[in-house]
Formats: C-alpha cells, sequence, structure tokens
C-alpha cells in the first residue's frame, strides 16, 4: 500500500468510542471537508443535522439498529440530502451527492485523529420517516447516512479490499 494514501487505507469503521467530546471547531472541520465533494452540476443538495446531545443519538439508536455504536459516539451527523436542491430533481444524483460527501467526512474525522462508522439509512422508509419526524425535518429532505462519531476507543489495523478479481477485464 502506498503510505501517501495511508489516510485512506487507515480510514476504517470505529464502533467503540471514548467518553472526550469532539470540539465544535472539529465538527465544523468536517462539515467543510464534507462540502469539498463533488456535486452533479454543483447543486449541493446535502444537508445535516449535527448530533450532540444524548438523547437525539439515542433516538437515532432506536430508530436505527444497526447503529449501535452510537451508544459510545459523543457526536454524530445524519446526512440528509435535499430532493429540492438535486440536480434535475433525481434521486440518483442526489445520493451520488450525499454519498461523496459522506466519505469526505469519513475521511476527514480519520486525518483529525477521530472515528468514525457510516450508518446506513437510506432507502429503508422505516429509518427515513421516523428520522424526519424525530427531527422535524421538512418532506424534501431525505435522511441518507448517519455517521458516529468520536476518539477511538480501539484502532483497527490499517487495510485494503484491493481484489483483482473485481476489475472487469483485468490482465
Amino acid at each position: 500500500m502506498n503510505d501517501k494514501l495511508d489516510f485512506i487505507f487507515s480510514r476504517r469503521s470505529v464502533r467503540l468510542f471514548t467518553d472526550d467530546p469532539v470540539p465544535e471547531n472539529l465538527i465544523e472541520d468536517i462539515l467543510m471537508a464534507g462540502m469539498s465533494a463533488p456535486s452533479a452540476r454543483a447543486k449541493d443538495p446535502w444537508r445535516f443535522v449535527v448530533l450532540r446531545e444524548p438523547e437525539d443519538l439515542e433516538a437515532m439508536l432506536k430508530i436505527v439498529p444497526n447503529g449501535a455504536m452510537l451508544k459510545s459516539a459523543t457526536a454524530a451527523f445524519l446526512v440528509c440530502g435535499d430532493i429540492d436542491a438535486a440536480h434535475d430533481n433525481y434521486e440518483s444524483y442526489m445520493l451520488q451527492d450525499v454519498s461523496a460527501c459522506t466519505e469526505n467526512m469519513l475521511l476527514a474525522a480519520n486525518a483529525l485523529g477521530l472515528g468514525s462508522c457510516w450508518i446506513g439509512i437510506h432507502p429503508r422508509t422505516e429509518r427515513i420517516k421516523p428520522l424526519q419526524q424525530y427531527f422535524k425535518l421538512p418532506g424534501n429532505i431525505i435522511p441518507v447516512a448517519g455517521i458516529a462519531l468520536g476518539y477511538p476507543a480501539q484502532k483497527p489495523e490499517k487495510r485494503t479490499r484491493y481484489n483483482k478479481k473485481y476489475i472487469l477485464n483485468f490482465e
């Protein structure tokens, strides 16, 4: 693995965090990195809810059953897309833009010494609708992903899942 790409290879899903709070300036840095992602026609349809309160983290955990890492997270993001802002109002463009944004946020968290874990939300309506209701989001704002965030209590080894078999027509 190329050492210059260590910030990518060392980005791993962290599911256990310390009690140390994430400073506001790092939250803003991660949001800035997310909003630096490419976007179809530069429409920037991403929208965010920053979760800092334990009751909000707990509410999200109750709605998203695979979000157990939220129990120890000291912060989280609900990464949403504004379908009205997406290129030609296409859900597919919105999802691509928000996914690129989410990956930037995960890489930024890693570069800043934080741990994070992507939590899948979209396309499950049993997750989308309750999150819209709890956070009082208008209908055009669609939850796409969650990001659990905090200082890692574990440090998984860096890795890649590179596999030549996944490259079509690879010689």
